[in-house]
């Protein structure tokens, strides 16, 4: 009797002291701040020191339901729409002359003025070359400024110059080499290098259509693109997928698009999970039912289906830590639910484990204890009885 006592006491005190370090991990919502629609400046509360704030207390979870998943997914991110700006843009556009350019001038009825191209020579061989400082030289005229100045420019002051030779002089000029205005396209495309800018618009899509389309390692969602020292990402996922035109834009000279690799496109699927693994999305992005697939689905024996998060950084604007996004499966429709929800770079996507589990855990770590000191108790009460 006074061993079952022994026992019972020490079985007691084990499981209290475990209470506080129960092994493994879970996530828990009890203490973080529940959203239940669109958070709010109130429900994300104030700026706070992180050293005093512990991390649970600036953590916002969001369930995800059938109401909600359409304001979490990033589906709607980019819609099919117009760029009405850039149409203007392309609609307006004239190709200015710069030093390097080949311009070949004709004066009909005046062969004399016009250089042949002959057999032999191509017509930017045969054409005018703007010199560094921005001029050509024609015969009677002498030195004619044509640099920042359109072909329509420059065929009407030629014309002006000549007419004090020629009556009513017949005057074309075109463009026979672009050679200087250049953007350049680096990265994961197939064919990278610069591009010449000519006197039919460049847009982004063209650009890297000309450069042989994007890798099969390319991040086609964070392009950047660089001018006078000012990057911005754009997205051809958006563009390409989705038909977001405003995604698109008319290149100038000097700058620069790049299309990084996929590298960073990882998400990191853990817990209590058949398969815990670091999983790289392609170009078509990934949902978290095909993270969850990926990894073999969850752990029927001993995962919690009402605890699948999705764990994600905020960004630096915010004041709470990170926005953690739960779904419930314990119905295996709302699979259905998950497909709509796209994860991006480096979330986080974690199956806690269920109430049962965190208890046999503790129970395995304390039976060889209690074990222990039940023999060790036998083992005194034999040599006292001896």
């Amino acid at each position: 009797m006074e061993n079952g006592k022994t026992w019972l006491l020490t079985a007691s005190l084990s499981v209290l002291l475990a209470g506080c370090t129960v092994p493994g991990s879970y996530l828990s919502t009890d203490d973080k701040n529940m959203v239940a629609n669109e958070p709010t400046e109130q429900a994300k509360g104030e700026q706070t020191d992180d050293e005093q704030t512990p991390p649970e207390e600036v953590v916002n979870v969001y369930p995800l339901t059938a109401s909600t998943i359409s304001e979490y997914s990033g589906t709607n991110a980019y819609s099919s729409k117009g760029n009405p700006d850039l149409d203007l843009l392309v609609q307006q556009y004239e190709y200015l002359i710069g030093p390097g350019d080949i311009l070949n001038v004709t004066i009909w009825d005046h062969p004399e003025l016009t250089i042949p191209a002959g057999s032999y020579r191509s017509a930017s061989e045969a054409g005018n070359w703007v010199h560094a400082d921005g001029t050509i030289f024609y015969p009677y005229i002498g030195t004619v400024e044509v640099a920042g100045k359109t072909v329509r420019q420059v065929r009407a002051e030629i014309a002006t110059k000549l007419a004090r030779f020629i009556e009513r002089p017949q005057v074309d000029v075109n463009v026979a080499a672009f050679r200087s205005q250049k953007t350049y396209v680096t990265g994961e495309v197939n064919k990278p290098g610069q591009q010449a800018i000519s006197n039919i618009p460049l847009t982004l899509l063209d650009a890297v259509n000309r450069a042989g389309g994007l890798a099969s390692d390319a991040d086609w969602r964070n392009v950047t693109l660089t001018r006078d020292g000012v990057e911005e990402s754009l997205s051809l996922y958006g563009l390409m997928q989705r038909g977001d035109l405003t995604q698109n834009r008319l290149l100038e000279h000097g700058d620069i698009v790049h299309v990084p690799r996929n590298d960073a496109q990882k998400v990191f699927v853990m817990g209590e999970v058949n398969d815990p693994q670091m999983l790289k999305m392609d170009r078509a992005g990934m949902s978290l039912t095909e993270a969850l697939s990926n990894v073999g689905g969850i752990n029927q024996l001993t995962a919690d289906a009402t605890g699948v998060f999705v764990i994600r950084t905020s960004s630096e604007d915010q004041p709470h830590l990170a926005d953690i996004y739960q779904l419930d499966i314990k119905d295996a429709s709302a699979l259905v639910i998950g497909t709509e929800f796209d994860l991006r770079p480096y979330d986080i996507v974690y199956v806690t484990a269920a109430p049962i589990t965190r208890w046999n855990r503790v129970v395995a770590q304390l039976i060889p204890t209690i074990s222990g000191f039940n023999d060790l108790t036998e083992g005194v009460s034999r040599v006292r009885n001896w």
